[in-house]
């Protein structure tokens, strides 16, 4: 007997938003691989675009946190393809900033950007994807933030832990049809995030990791080919969490010396 292969995405149709870089880049090329045809978006072109073999993204010039705009990308993706059959909810991020002197707009925007965004697109996805009889699946990807804020993150771990919460309660209300689920990522290596990890290119912040490296954008990315396919036709409303086993606590880093 054969079995059909979970992970072929021909004929299905995905958005990935802020996948023009990063993360988002590499899950977009990572579904272009399994067969999807795949939309991404950014505020601007990019030099390059997500590609595998000689298939390219599609691109629109999007910012996802004006919701017009918003909706316009979900319904170029329909005209473009004819469906949609994955949103993963991906654009996000912020600079550290100091909470006792940030102004409101900074909070605002990044409040935008990491949690209203992903509402606003979520919400026209699903409306496409009601009307199909297959549903369709939406992935968010939080971060590991939401769960243990670090310092100078206060405005985007309050926004990734709203994040967390609303895709349960979606999951909640667009069940059975669409599938919601959220993915906590850990410390990932990517080139925008180098000098975060320090002048040693992150060797101290990687002992610190049970796993014994950081994560790559890849590891992301088989996260979602997982989520949006039919080995995960029975998971709603999880937050699947990708992070290697999170950091050993300080007070253990403290007496086991050989750790740090």
């Amino acid at each position: 007997m054969t079995l059909p292969n979970p992970l072929d995405f021909r004929n299905r149709a995905v958005v990935v938003t802020g996948g023009t870089k990063g993360i988002g880049f590499v899950i977009a090329q990572s579904f272009l691989e399994a067969g999807a045809d795949v939309l991404v978006c950014a505020r601007t072109r990019p030099d390059a675009l997500p590609a595998h073999g000689d298939r390219t993204a599609s691109f629109r010039a999007t910012d996802v946190r004006d919701a017009d705009d918003a909706a316009a990308l979900i319904d170029d993706a329909v005209t473009r393809f004819g469906r949609l059959d994955v949103l993963v909810n991906n654009a996000g991020g912020s600079p550290d900033a100091d909470a006792a002197t940030v102004s409101p707009r900074f909070v605002e925007k990044i409040i935008a950007l990491n949690l209203l965004a992903p509402f606003t697109v979520a919400q026209s996805a699903n409306a496409v994807m009601q009307q199909q009889p297959e549903g369709g699946a939406i992935i968010n990807i939080g971060s590991v933030s939401a769960h243990d804020p670090q310092p100078g993150t206060a405005a985007y771990s309050a926004a990734k832990a709203g994040l967390l919460v609303l895709t349960k309660a979606l999951a909640l209300e667009w069940a059975p049809k669409v599938r919601i689920n959220h993915v906590t990522t850990g410390l990932i290596r990517t080139d925008s995030a180098a000098t975060v990890y320090g002048d040693d290119g992150g060797a101290a912040v990687t002992r610190t990791l049970p796993m014994g490296r950081m994560a790559v954008p890849s590891d992301i990315a088989g996260a979602c080919l997982f989520l949006a396919s039919p080995l995960a036709s029975y998971v709603n409303g999880a937050d699947l969490a990708v992070h290697g086993g999170g950091e050993y606590p300080a007070r253990f880093l403290a007496t086991h010396p050989d750790r740090s």
